[in-house]
């Protein structure tokens, strides 16, 4: 069942769900809640261009340079790596999924590639992968909600919550 905005308050206040820092209720729509960008982004490291790369022996964490920056510009076909401003803590069960925001997606920017799952019992950021179809290039600013998190219970809790079990969560 997919929390409404009335769930997602309940279950703030019961410490079921947790941001940090707090969000501003102007973040909460009818059925999910607006994510915004940290002044933090990773793009692919120059030396990787035109290269073949092969992914069983290079980790994605080596492939990247890391930016901090309160804006980046993102040219046609570029994609970059982005965290978001709010560490979502989830109850173990409780899950998100993530999106993009239909009035970035209208301007060809895709906010996630494939791993739009915050799983049940996770205490971390969200890393979103964020890259411009458009056939112009465009700027990123930190505080900008390009995201959004649309909650899920599931029907047992985790036995396994991602902040206790996932490799990479930990981190994050």
């Amino acid at each position: 069942m997919i929390l409404s905005d009335k769930d997602i308050i309940d279950e703030i206040k019961a410490g079921r769900i947790v941001f940090s820092p707090k969000i501003g209720k102007e973040q909460i729509g009818g059925a999910s809640v607006d994510l915004t960008l940290a002044p933090r982004f990773w793009k692919f490291k120059p030396s990787y261009e035109g290269k073949v790369i092969d992914l069983k022996r290079v980790h994605f964490s080596q492939s990247f340079d890391e930016i901090k920056a309160r804006s980046i510009v993102l040219h046609p076909g570029e994609l970059c790596l982005a965290i978001t401003r709010e560490k979502i803590k989830l109850a173990p069960d409780i899950m998100g999924n993530l999106e993009g925001r239909s009035r970035y997606a209208r301007m060809g920017l895709a906010v996630h590639i494939t791993s739009a799952l915050v799983q049940p019992g996770s205490d971390n950021h969200q890393v979103l992968e964020v890259v411009n179809f458009a056939p112009f290039a465009v700027k990123l600013h930190a505080g900008m909600r390009i995201s959004q998190v649309v909650f899920e219970y599931i029907r047992t809790p985790t036995s396994q919550p991602y902040a206790k079990y996932g490799k990479i969560a930990r981190g994050q």
